[in-house]
């Protein structure tokens, strides 16, 4: 693939926004997307200057998913060739999913199929009304096998069981009652509502966040024991001396904004 598809942009907060700009075909993904979005996610990860990344997209569609002439090229390939193309959207979600600064999606339109999946590897989502989601494998015989750990993470096992099955299409507000969408808002309030929530993380410490996000990632799924409860007093022990953990802490204390050493 020649063209640009994947955007990114930082700007002088930290913040940085990924666009996929394929808009005249929905933001539809192909091996070439996944390619560009890999690197687009490994390269933020490893810029000590981001604090925050926006997952958005051009045009009146989020995703339409997988672009119709990969999928066309896919029905001829082998084993083999179909497992190295789902390895690398399995390594593209995970990259999104274990980002080590907060990630929003923004939402203002359809998310089918492996689209759902982003949503669903970003810590927030905020959507539009117009804004509706489709797990749409099984209509052509396949299933949402490589998103599956992360849309049931974001919506549950008993709503997978039925949006897997069924491949209904849902709503933004649905979405928002299983818990994939952190917010619904109107669509002249989608950018200002996601410019708030960037505000408040950025009033937070950078170190505290990146330490908060792990956390969730390392006990998620653990079994409650006394390693995993040796861990978390070994965790907040070690924030609790660190040079912003001191910092916030005497900024409370002193009742004065925290000068975050990162931010």
């Amino acid at each position: 693939m020649t063209e640009q598809t994947i955007r990114t942009h930082i700007d002088g907060r930290g913040v940085a926004t990924v666009t996929m700009s394929r808009p005249d075909k929905h933001n539809a993904f192909d091996d070439g997307v996944i390619a560009e979005l890999t690197n687009a996610f490994q390269a933020l990860a490893e810029n000590p200057q981001v604090r925050i990344m926006i997952l958005a997209a051009e045009g009146k569609s989020f995703s339409a998913g997988a672009d119709l002439g990969w999928m066309q090229r896919m029905a001829n390939y082998s084993y083999d060739e179909n497992l190295r193309d789902a390895n690398a959207l399995a390594n593209m979600l995970k990259t999104l999913n274990t980002l080590p600064f907060p990630t929003i999606a923004r939402v203002q339109g359809a998310a089918f199929g492996g689209a759902v999946g982003l949503v669903s590897c970003c810590d927030m989502a905020v959507a539009a009304p117009k804004a509706s989601f489709c797990l749409s494998e099984v209509k052509i015989g396949l299933i949402p096998a490589t998103i599956s750990p992360y849309v049931m993470a974001a919506i549950g096992q008993r709503a997978c069981r039925r949006y897997f099955m069924t491949a209904e299409r849902f709503s933004a507000e649905t979405a928002a009652q299983l818990g994939l969408v952190s917010e619904l808002v109107d669509a002249e309030i989608l950018d200002s509502r996601i410019d708030e929530l960037v505000n408040t993380l950025l009033a937070n410490s950078p170190a505290a966040i990146r330490a908060a996000k792990r956390l969730v990632l390392d006990i998620e799924n653990r079994v409650l024991t006394d390693d995993l409860i040796a861990d978390s007093s070994e965790r907040i022990a070690t924030i609790r001396v660190s040079g912003e953990g001191q910092e916030g802490l005497n900024a409370f204390l002193e009742k004065r904004p925290a000068s975050w050493i990162n931010g």
